[in-house]
Protein backbone atom coordinates (compact mmCIF):
# COMPACT_ATOMS: atom_id res chain seq x y z
CA UNK A 1 0.00 0.00 0.00
CA UNK A 2 1.05 3.42 -0.78
CA UNK A 3 2.17 6.01 1.70
CA UNK A 4 -0.60 8.59 0.15
CA UNK A 5 -2.97 5.67 0.40
CA UNK A 6 -2.58 4.61 3.89
CA UNK A 7 -2.55 8.44 5.18
CA UNK A 8 -5.89 8.26 3.63
CA UNK A 9 -7.28 5.25 5.18
CA UNK A 10 -6.14 6.77 8.83
CA UNK A 11 -7.84 10.07 7.82
CA UNK A 12 -10.92 7.97 6.88
CA UNK A 13 -10.69 6.11 10.32
CA UNK A 14 -10.63 8.87 12.37
CA UNK A 15 -13.33 11.18 10.78
CA UNK A 16 -16.02 8.29 10.43
CA UNK A 17 -15.16 6.72 14.43
CA UNK A 18 -14.76 10.44 15.86
CA UNK A 19 -18.93 10.95 15.89
CA UNK A 20 -18.87 7.16 17.22
CA UNK A 21 -16.61 8.11 20.04
CA UNK A 22 -18.89 11.12 20.46
CA UNK A 23 -22.03 9.70 20.59
CA UNK A 24 -20.80 7.01 22.78
CA UNK A 25 -20.03 9.17 25.69
CA UNK A 26 -23.06 10.98 25.52
CA UNK A 27 -25.35 7.92 25.85
CA UNK A 28 -22.91 6.59 28.40
CA UNK A 29 -24.40 9.08 30.88
CA UNK A 30 -26.92 8.10 32.99
CA UNK A 31 -28.92 9.36 36.15
CA UNK A 32 -30.07 7.77 39.16
CA UNK A 33 -32.73 8.95 41.65
CA UNK A 34 -33.26 8.24 45.28
CA UNK A 35 -36.19 9.76 47.33
CA UNK A 36 -35.25 9.77 51.30
CA UNK A 37 -37.47 8.35 53.70
CA UNK A 38 -37.48 6.94 57.29
CA UNK A 39 -35.39 3.44 57.76
CA UNK A 40 -37.87 0.67 58.79
CA UNK A 41 -38.51 1.52 62.50
CA UNK A 42 -40.23 0.04 65.51
CA UNK A 43 -42.07 1.86 68.19
CA UNK A 44 -38.88 2.45 70.80
CA UNK A 45 -37.14 4.58 67.39
CA UNK A 46 -40.38 6.83 66.32
CA UNK A 47 -38.86 9.75 68.87
CA UNK A 48 -35.49 9.58 67.24
CA UNK A 49 -36.61 9.16 63.45
CA UNK A 50 -38.06 11.02 61.46
CA UNK A 51 -37.30 13.54 57.84
CA UNK A 52 -37.23 13.40 53.93
CA UNK A 53 -35.20 14.08 51.44
CA UNK A 54 -33.77 13.21 47.78
CA UNK A 55 -30.79 12.20 45.98
CA UNK A 56 -29.33 12.64 42.35
CA UNK A 57 -27.00 10.58 40.96
CA UNK A 58 -25.05 11.10 37.48
CA UNK A 59 -22.96 7.84 36.31
CA UNK A 60 -20.39 8.80 33.56
CA UNK A 61 -18.47 5.75 32.66
CA UNK A 62 -17.30 4.56 35.96
CA UNK A 63 -17.77 7.72 37.84
CA UNK A 64 -20.55 8.51 39.82
CA UNK A 65 -21.68 11.85 41.24
CA UNK A 66 -24.59 12.13 43.68
CA UNK A 67 -25.88 14.98 45.27
CA UNK A 68 -29.06 15.44 47.65
CA UNK A 69 -31.29 17.31 50.11
CA UNK A 70 -32.48 16.57 53.51
CA UNK A 71 -34.86 18.05 56.33
CA UNK A 72 -37.20 17.03 59.23
CA UNK A 73 -34.47 15.27 61.00
CA UNK A 74 -35.13 14.96 64.89
CA UNK A 75 -31.53 15.16 65.77
CA UNK A 76 -28.05 16.77 63.50
CA UNK A 77 -27.60 14.62 60.70
CA UNK A 78 -24.17 13.20 61.16
CA UNK A 79 -23.12 10.69 58.21
CA UNK A 80 -24.16 9.71 54.88
CA UNK A 81 -22.82 6.67 53.19
CA UNK A 82 -23.60 4.78 49.88
CA UNK A 83 -24.47 0.84 50.94
CA UNK A 84 -25.12 -2.42 49.17
CA UNK A 85 -27.53 -4.56 49.57
CA UNK A 86 -27.82 -7.95 48.56
CA UNK A 87 -31.70 -6.80 46.50
CA UNK A 88 -33.64 -4.05 46.62
CA UNK A 89 -35.13 -2.85 50.19
CA UNK A 90 -32.64 -5.58 51.92
CA UNK A 91 -29.69 -3.38 53.81
CA UNK A 92 -25.90 -4.15 53.08
CA UNK A 93 -22.83 -3.04 54.14
CA UNK A 94 -21.47 0.97 53.59
CA UNK A 95 -18.85 0.97 50.65
CA UNK A 96 -18.47 4.74 50.08
CA UNK A 97 -19.02 7.65 52.65
CA UNK A 98 -20.63 11.05 51.44
CA UNK A 99 -19.82 14.62 52.47
CA UNK A 100 -22.59 15.86 54.60
CA UNK A 101 -23.31 19.34 54.84
CA UNK A 102 -25.70 19.81 57.69
CA UNK A 103 -27.13 22.81 59.07
CA UNK A 104 -29.15 20.96 62.05
CA UNK A 105 -31.59 18.63 61.23
CA UNK A 106 -31.20 20.07 57.34
CA UNK A 107 -28.75 20.29 54.82
CA UNK A 108 -27.22 18.51 51.79
CA UNK A 109 -24.88 15.55 50.93
CA UNK A 110 -23.01 14.86 48.09
CA UNK A 111 -19.78 13.09 46.84
CA UNK A 112 -17.84 11.90 43.60
CA UNK A 113 -17.22 7.98 43.63
CA UNK A 114 -15.45 5.68 41.48
CA UNK A 115 -17.16 2.16 41.16
CA UNK A 116 -15.48 -0.94 40.26
CA UNK A 117 -17.17 -2.70 36.98
CA UNK A 118 -19.15 -4.94 39.40
CA UNK A 119 -20.37 -1.81 41.46
CA UNK A 120 -22.02 -0.34 38.12
CA UNK A 121 -23.74 -3.55 37.92
CA UNK A 122 -25.10 -3.50 41.06
CA UNK A 123 -26.12 0.27 40.81
CA UNK A 124 -28.10 -0.43 37.29
CA UNK A 125 -29.61 -3.75 38.75
CA UNK A 126 -30.41 -1.15 42.49
CA UNK A 127 -28.70 -2.69 44.75
CA UNK A 128 -26.95 0.72 45.93
CA UNK A 129 -28.59 3.07 48.15
CA UNK A 130 -27.77 6.09 50.06
CA UNK A 131 -28.17 5.79 53.96
CA UNK A 132 -28.19 9.24 56.45
CA UNK A 133 -27.35 8.59 59.83
CA UNK A 134 -28.04 11.02 62.86
CA UNK A 135 -27.21 11.91 66.24
CA UNK A 136 -29.65 10.20 67.96
CA UNK A 137 -30.00 7.77 64.85
CA UNK A 138 -26.56 6.46 64.18
CA UNK A 139 -27.44 3.17 62.90
CA UNK A 140 -29.72 5.01 59.94
CA UNK A 141 -32.25 7.74 60.18
CA UNK A 142 -33.36 8.02 55.88
CA UNK A 143 -32.22 5.66 53.25
CA UNK A 144 -33.11 5.63 49.57
CA UNK A 145 -32.50 3.14 47.07
CA UNK A 146 -30.53 4.65 44.12
CA UNK A 147 -33.18 4.03 40.71
CA UNK A 148 -32.21 4.45 36.88
CA UNK A 149 -34.50 7.60 36.28
CA UNK A 150 -36.70 6.50 33.24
Amino acid sequence: MSRRAFCSLVVFAVLTATPTLITAQAVAARTFQARLSTVPIDLTMASTVAGSGSVTATLKGRTLMLSGKFTGLKTPATVARVHRGPNRGIRGAAIFDLTVAANGTSGELSGTLELTAAQVEDLEKGRLYVQLHSEKAPEGNLWGWLLAKP
